[in-house]
């Protein structure tokens, strides 16, 4: 069997089982573990899946830059910006990070809501300004071009100045066992700031995010207080994450 051949047929096997492990592998395709270590290895080179201990397991399908993440996936976004307004109150004050989730709830706040909003976000200091009572608090910073937001020193030092009652997290990639994780080290490190600030921890997250890893990890999975995705909280393949301690909406 060619190594291309090989290579096609552990990505078709991850797409099925959005996991796959060496011993399995190695019997499917029946080469050796080492053989298919290298070539997981290799996978991994190219940005086609990221490489865990003993196996692999998928990236985050979405892109990552802001404007092209605008148009991706719309419709299950509205969905859980919906599910997410059911948690803000009066008197909040609440950390908005900067994904597009986020800034769909930004878009959605009721016009008598009374909040106050930290964020790194442009977009969502933009959206906010126009919200007659919503006190927004801009985390300056280093721009980060490709997702609109603030990082670095400057950013982590004004947000550990807050304790905010919720976070809305935007997730790129969630995994039991891998914890949350991002693709850009900086902003996973102020993600990683946001979520020790605050009492709640609320992931935005669509189901093809779940199960998926990245390579700059932000915090245990464990540390979110629940996750809001696109489908029906009561499905089987979200006991794994109820198993832990995480709601499900």
């Amino acid at each position: 069997m060619l190594k291309e051949e090989r290579f096609q047929l552990i990505l078709d096997r991850l797409n099925v089982d959005q996991k796959v492990y060496l011993p399995g592998l190695s019997a499917m395709l029946n080469v050796s573990e080492d053989t298919v270590r290298r070539d997981i290895k290799e996978l991994a080179h190219q940005g086609l899946l990221k490489s865990v201990r003993g196996g692999a397991v998928p990236h985050s399908p979405g892109p990552h830059h802001f404007r092209d993440r605008i148009l991706h996936d719309n419709e299950q976004k509205q969905i859980i910006a919906k599910k997410a307004l059911n948690f803000l109150k009066d008197g909040q004050l609440v950390i908005f990070d900067g994904g597009t989730s986020a800034m769909l709830i930004a878009k959605s706040l009721p016009r008598d809501i009374r909040l106050t909003v930290v964020t790194n976000s442009f977009p969502i200091a933009s959206i906010l300004e126009e919200h007659e009572h919503v006190e927004v608090l801009f985390a300056g910073g280093r721009l980060l071009k490709n997702s609109f937001v603030t990082i670095g020193n400057d950013t982590i030092q004004f947000l550990k100045k807050f304790r905010a009652d919720i976070c809305l997290l935007g997730i790129c990639s969630i995994h039991t066992h891998l914890g949350v994780t991002g693709p850009d080290y900086e902003e996973s490190e102020v993600k990683r700031v946001m979520i020790e600030c605050s009492k709640e921890v609320i992931a935005l997250a669509s189901v093809e995010k779940l199960a998926t890893a990245e390579a700059h990890y932000v915090c245990p999975a464990e540390q979110l207080s629940m996750i809001i995705t696109d489908q029906p909280a009561d499905k089987e393949e979200f006991k794994i994450y109820t198993d832990i301690g995480i709601r499900m909406f």
